[in-house]
């Protein structure tokens, strides 16, 4: 789940320790109301303007499902080091403007920024830009564009970087640069049964 938190990071890791004050008020995984009980936390690190560093995640566990939910911060992408706030403007300005990713790496203050990186946020972007449009139309009206990448970046900006990576994660399990490849579309890992043996 996503946590809503519109203030710094300095200030989201004096407030997260309360374990009661930010506590959900359902599983989103069996949806039982008021079965979640604290769980501790976990690390993580994130890169963010003025932040380089690890922050506690909090954790609940379902008294239902007897699942554990993470309450991730919403300025921080799932399985990506790098926060919102960091990868939205170096997209806008490789994608949209044209700029070198050298150049729109140091306009997102991510100066020296390793070439592969900023190559993987451009592929993955560009793998998820038409699901990216098709699920932002609950938001916003369709952008018309040259291509899928230019109107999911329109659209995007049109709703602002964070809020729609908060509409996106919560409310349809979409990923703002696609979900890692061990991942099922919808978010979750994918477990398979092995086939049964031949008769």
């Amino acid at each position: 789940m996503l946590h809503p938190w519109a203030g710094s990071i300095q200030q989201y890791t004096e407030e997260i320790a309360d374990a009661s004050r930010y506590r959900p008020d359902h599983c989103p995984q069996c949806q039982a109301a008021h079965a979640l009980t604290a769980h501790g936390f976990y690390r993580r690190t994130l890169v963010d303007a003025g932040f380089d560093g690890s922050i506690r995640v909090r954790r609940y566990r379902c008294r239902s499902c007897r699942r554990t939910v993470s309450l991730l911060p919403q300025f921080a992408l799932p399985y990506l080091r790098f926060s919102v706030a960091l990868i939205g403007p170096f997209l806008m300005a490789r994608l949209q403007v044209g700029r070198t990713l050298a150049t729109a790496a140091a306009l997102a203050g991510l100066p020296g920024m390793p070439y592969q990186r900023g190559q993987f946020w451009v592929r993955r972007f560009q793998r998820q830009a038409r699901t990216l449009c098709a699920a932002l139309v609950a938001w916003t009206t369709p952008v018309a564009a040259s291509s899928f990448v230019l109107s999911a970046l329109q659209m995007l900006q049109s709703i602002g970087w964070i809020a729609a990576h908060r509409f996106l994660f919560a409310d349809l399990r979409v990923h703002l640069l696609g979900w890692p490849e061990f991942l099922a579309p919808d978010g979750r890992a994918a477990t398979l049964r092995p086939a049964p043996p031949p008769t």
